[in-house]
């Protein structure tokens, strides 16, 4: 079945740079080109149109982002009474358990968080609500009993020893591993597919789920082929066997070396504002050393997330460990190999020149800089507006020839490749910001080559996959992005959304 799309302008990010119409083969480009057009079993008319290479998300979490679709009132709350109010609406309902997430406290006028005392004296049923970068979460007495963290890294206590219920790190993950057993099968295929729809409808066709529970990935793995966009998954897993028992060829995404700015876990090289808080690390040096070797030598590739500057240090210093142990040969198959940090959010000078000497590829999230890293934001009001200021420097990254792909963490900040690129555009420091085009090409083929998909997609020529959106305003011309929607976004060949 060969289709033939005809619009104004198709933009390739190839050669020739602009063409009139594609034609698609099943799943793959046959061609690109100007004038009269090739004949074809079936054509779609785009008049005015502008057809673009489809987005590729470099970090999702989709069953989350499922989930965050019915969590629009927690998102919007702006105080803790409001966090509250939204807890007893939900415990009308006389569920087995409550679970609310994506509260963001930076922006209440008091970001004063609730304890378990307050979410028992509306229900006694097991409550947890996360934090909306996933790094926080405040538990019911009922809910702290029931995960059962014992002496868990990352329980508060007040002064007399009492658990408030806030709980960050091992055990938050313990209470995010609770909750998550909560939902069936069914369930969750569901919520994976709701969010892949909304990436479709957002001009995304393809996304690196960053899989952070084992059954959700094994849901997601049994329907993958039946989603609307193209998934690569990677596992926040140390264990090489399960990973290549599956048949992947990545591991760690976003397994933790560090936390969030916004849970204050993050790891910072000194304290936090008024504080003597500097955040953890997850790993011990060795322990990431085996990791990192292991993984290597299996012929994976291997990534973690770290944000803070001792985060980035700890990593940094493990890779060369393991690039210094390499031959001449070796050394160049690692370079290769582009293992991968998420988010890098707050690396020094120095730290930029030994990754781009390393090779490793960087996934960052524009969007956090829009919602939190402009003028007395969540950034300055945790970090000080010194390292706030030096937050996310893309453009230094680029010039140092580090490899960059764009993602959106979703749920922590929409799917939404335009709000990304704009965000890019009016990043808070000036020297940092890219123009349209060039972030436009991050988000496509910086993307692809984080996910060694550089020969297959990124850009429309013979041969890649038929992967593309279409927008009535042409998104490199328009004023402004933010908003824009795409008329028909195509993934594989298939027709996956039409306003």
């Amino acid at each position: 079945m060969r289709t033939l799309y005809r619009a104004s302008r198709v933009v390739t990010l190839s050669h020739p740079t602009i063409g009139e119409w594609i034609l698609v083969d099943e799943r793959h480009v046959e061609r690109v080109g100007t004038g009269d057009p090739p004949r074809a079993d079936a054509t779609i008319e785009l008049p005015g149109a502008t057809i673009v290479p489809g987005f590729i998300d470099s970090h999702v979490h989709l069953t989350a982002t499922g989930r965050s679709l019915v969590n629009e009132d927690v998102r919007s709350a702006g105080s803790k009474e409001d966090l509250l109010a939204t807890i007893r609406a939900r415990a009308a309902t006389d569920p087995s358990v409550i679970h609310v997430e994506g509260f963001d406290e930076s922006g209440w006028a008091r970001p004063e968080l609730p304890t378990a005392a307050d979410i028992d004296a509306i229900t006694t049923v097991p409550v947890v609500a996360t934090r909306a970068d996933g790094h926080l979460s405040i538990l019911s007495s009922s809910a702290l009993a029931a995960v059962d963290p014992g002496d868990a890294a990352g329980i508060d206590r007040a002064p007399d020893g009492a658990p408030t219920g806030r709980v960050t790190r091992e055990a938050n993950r313990l209470a995010a591993a609770w909750i998550e057993a909560s939902y069936d099968r069914h369930r969750i295929e569901d919520l994976q597919l709701q969010a892949a729809g909304l990436a479709a409808s957002r001009g995304v066709t393809s996304v690196h789920e960053m899989s952070m529970d084992r059954r959700d990935l094994e849901v997601l793995l049994d329907h993958h082929g039946q989603l609307p966009v193209d998934v690569r998954a990677i596992p926040a897993t140390t264990s090489l066997t399960d990973v290549i028992a599956i048949g992947l060829d990545t591991i760690g995404g976003d397994l933790p070396v560090d936390g969030s700015i916004g849970a204050r876990t993050a790891a910072f090289t000194h304290p936090y504002e008024e504080s003597d808080e500097r955040g953890a690390l997850s790993f011990e040096d060795d322990e990431l050393a085996e990791f990192f070797h292991a993984g290597h030598n299996a012929g994976l590739q291997v990534g973690v997330h770290a944000i803070g500057d001792r985060a980035i240090e700890q990593v940094l210093a493990t890779w060369e460990r393991v690039y210094l142990a390499l031959d001449s040969r070796e050394r160049r198959h690692f370079r290769a190999r582009r293992h991968r940090i998420e988010h890098f959010e707050l690396p020094s000078a120095d730290q930029i020149e030994r990754a781009a000497i390393l090779g490793l590829a960087v996934s960052i999230q524009p969007a956090f800089d829009r919602v939190w890293g402009q003028g007395e934001g969540l950034y300055e009001e945790r970090l000080g507006s010194a390292r706030a200021m030096a937050a996310n420097p893309v453009r230094t990254m680029l010039e140092r020839g580090i490899e960059i792909g764009i993602g959106s963490d979703a749920p922590v900040t929409p799917i939404d490749p335009m709000l990304a690129i704009a965000s890019l555009e009016q990043h808070h420091e000036p020297s940092q910001r890219l123009g349209r085009l060039e972030a436009l090409k991050l988000h496509r083929k910086g993307s692809a080559r984080l996910g060694h998909q550089e020969g297959k997609k990124g850009h429309l020529e013979p041969g890649m996959h038929a992967d593309f959106a279409a927008f009535e305003d042409d998104p490199l011309e328009i004023a402004t992005l933010e908003g824009l929607r795409p008329i028909l976004t195509v993934s594989l060949g298939r027709e996956v959304y039409r306003a």
